[in-house]
């Protein structure tokens, strides 16, 4: 009986509470499991069991190390789970929630997604308000903003790089702040986080200090392309993210402010749920989206699962 073999009896022993049992589980006979346990003690040069003639129970020893071997074993039957599912084809529904703003980032590359994988069925919630991931079901999250959160895997994603952005109109009637603290007197449209009320707070560094830069709040709601149409209608100064007004600074429709006071780009993540085996069709929708998105731009993803 080889190393492995030896664990294998005496996990199960420890599970089952005799070398019969386990014997009858592993296809061996009493004697052989038994063989194998006195053997990996020996190698150990511990007692995993005290044993009677009428019971079979572990030490502190074999407590301690039944609990590390039966890690080894889960991850052994991880591996060969993985294994396995890289041959299955990726099959089924797809439930996949984002905050409203994210359609302008999947909805370009989803059509190729579905063509190369026609047995998965996506449903997709653009959805600014938070969603419990468990909870409510769903297999897969494009979120914005650091995250640390144990019950969840995570690939990393190309940054977001936040903009202050306005109308030429606008700024030709009020002018074009140069610092945070011109801001004063400047008309704001302002996005509301749904899940807390807070409003999103602009990239701008304040040193020690320095005087608070506030503007006259002209507009605010919870929905990231209302904050754009409000700003293409000339109502203010506005903080969105650059995915999001890339075609509207290309087309003269916005221009950006202060750039050179805006802060570093912000994270953009994949969320799943932690669990044993990763199924085909969220492990393809991960790698194809942290491929292709950003993709025609040129950058390049960080993948950190």
């Amino acid at each position: 009986m080889d190393r492995f073999s030896g664990l294998m009896a005496f996990v199960r022993t420890a599970e089952l509470g005799s070398f019969v049992a386990a014997g009858r589980v592993l296809g061996l006979s009493a004697s052989a499991v038994g063989k194998g346990v006195a053997r990996l003690e020996h190698q150990l040069g511990v007692r995993l069991f005290q044993r009677s003639t009428r019971s079979l129970r572990l030490t502190d020893e074999g407590r301690l190390f039944q609990e590390r071997c039966r890690r080894i074993i889960d991850e052994l039957d991880d591996a060969r789970a993985a294994v396995a599912q890289s041959t299955e084809t990726p099959r089924g529904k797809l439930r996949v929630t984002t905050m409203t703003v994210g359609y302008h980032l999947l909805l370009p590359i989803l059509p190729e997604f579905l063509k190369r994988y026609p047995d998965i069925e996506l449903d997709v919630d653009f959805n600014d308000q938070f969603v419990d991931l468990i909870e409510e079901g769903y297999d897969v999250a494009l979120r914005g903003g650091a995250v640390a959160d144990s019950r969840f895997h995570m690939r990393a994603l190309p940054e977001v790089q936040v903009l202050l952005c306005a109308s030429p109109a606008y700024l030709n009637r009020h002018g074009c702040p140069q610092h945070p603290a011109e801001l004063r007197g400047h008309c704001g449209v302002r996005f509301r986080f749904h899940s807390n009320g807070k409003l999103q707070d602009w990239p701008l560094p304040r040193e020690p200090g320095e005087v608070e830069w506030s503007t006259r709040t002209a507009f605010t709601c919870n929905n990231m392309q209302a904050v754009l149409g409000m700003t293409l209608s000339d109502m203010g100064i506005a903080c969105m993210p650059d995915f999001l007004v890339r075609d509207a600074l290309a087309s003269g429709d916005l221009c950006q402010v202060m750039a050179e006071h805006t802060n570093a780009p912000s994270p953009m993540s994949l969320l799943w749920p932690s669990s044993r085996h990763l199924s085909p069709k969220v492990r393809v929708f991960v790698d194809f989206v942290s491929e292709r998105l950003f993709a025609c731009e040129g950058i390049s993803p960080s993948l950190n699962t």
